[in-house]
C-alpha cells in the first residue's frame, strides 16, 4: 500500500496524478510496494547546469522524484539539496506547493558556481542523521558532469555506505562525455574492499532529459535499489 493514497493526490497535487500511478507500477515490478523509505532530490547548481533549468527539466525531474516519494514517504515532502561549489540551498518539495518550486528556488540563489560533490553529500548524511529516521533512503542525484575534488566524492561515498543512504545519480547531458568516467568510477567501487556495500548506482538521462519516459526514469531510478536494500539488510544496516 503506498504512503499516501491516490485520493490525496488527487486532492492535492492533481498533476502528479500520472506519475504517481506509474511509479507505483514500477514499484511493484522492482519488488518494493509496501516499502517505506526517505526520499532525498540533490540537484547541480552549478553553471553548465543553466540549460536545464530554462527547458524545465530540474522541474520534471523534482515532480517525478515527488511522485515516486508519494509512495515511499507519507509526509509529501521531498528534501532538496542544490549545490554548486558548496551547497546552494537546502530546502524542500511538497505536493502541496510543487508547481513551479524549483524556479522559484533557484530566483534567490544567485550565482551558480562550479561543481562539488562533497559538500552536499555530507548535508545530505547530517539532514538524514538529524531527522532520526531509521526507515532506509533513496538520493536521488542529478548532475550533468564530474566533481571538482574527485578523491573528496569518493570517500563521502564510502563514508555513507554504513548508513541506510543509497545515492543513485542521474547524468544530464551528453552520455558520451568524459565528464561522466568519475561517475561510472563512483558506480564500480569494489566492494569490500572500498565499502562495505555497493551504495550507488548511475545512468544518463540524455541531453534532454524530458524526453526519457516516465516509465523508464522510473525503472532506471529503481533498477539497483532492491539489491542494495537486501544487501544492507543483511549487514544490518537497514533494519529487517
Amino acid at each position: 500500500m503506498a504512503a499516501i493514497s491516490l485520493n490525496k493526490i488527487e486532492e492535492t497535487a492533481p498533476a502528479l496524478v500520472s506519475l504517481y500511478k506509474t511509479a507505483g507500477h514500477a514499484l511493484t515490478e522492482h519488488g518494493l510496494d509496501g516499502l517505506r523509505a526517505a526520499v532525498y532530490l540533490v540537484v547541480d547548481h552549478s553553471g553548465s547546469m543553466k540549460p536545464y533549468y530554462r527547458d524545465g527539466s530540474v522541474q520534471a525531474l523534482a515532480d517525478r522524484v515527488l511522485g515516486l516519494s508519494a509512495h515511499l514517504d507519507d509526509d509529501g515532502i521531498v528534501p532538496v539539496l542544490f549545490f554548486s561549489t558548496d551547497v546552494d540551498a537546502v530546502t524542500d518539495l511538497s505536493l502541496a506547493d510543487h508547481q513551479g518550486r524549483v524556479e522559484r528556488i533557484v530566483a534567490g540563489l544567485g550565482h551558480m558556481g562550479r561543481t562539488n560533490y562533497h559538500l552536499v553529500m555530507d548535508a545530505v548524511i547530517d539532514h538524514y542523521l538529524d531527522s532520526g529516521s531509521t526507515e532506509p533512503a533513496l538520493v536521488v542525484f542529478q548532475t550533468d558532469g564530474g566533481p571538482t575534488n574527485r578523491p573528496a566524492a569518493e570517500r563521502y561515498l564510502c563514508k555513507a555506505a554504513r548508513l541506510p543512504l543509497f545515492w543513485q545519480f542521474i547524468g544530464f547531458g551528453d552520455p558520451t562525455s568524459r565528464q561522466f568516467d568519475y561517475l561510472r568510477k563512483l558506480d564500480d567501487l569494489a566492494v569490500p574492499d572500498k565499502r562495505i556495500v555497493d551504495n550507488a548506482g548511475f545512468f544518463h538521462a540524455g541531453t534532454d532529459p524530458r524526453e526519457v519516459s516516465d516509465a523508464e526514469l522510473y525503472d532506471r531510478l529503481l533498477g539497483e535499489f532492491p539489491k542494495w536494500l537486501a544487501d544492507a539488510r543483511a549487514r544490518a544496516i537497514v533494519k529487517p
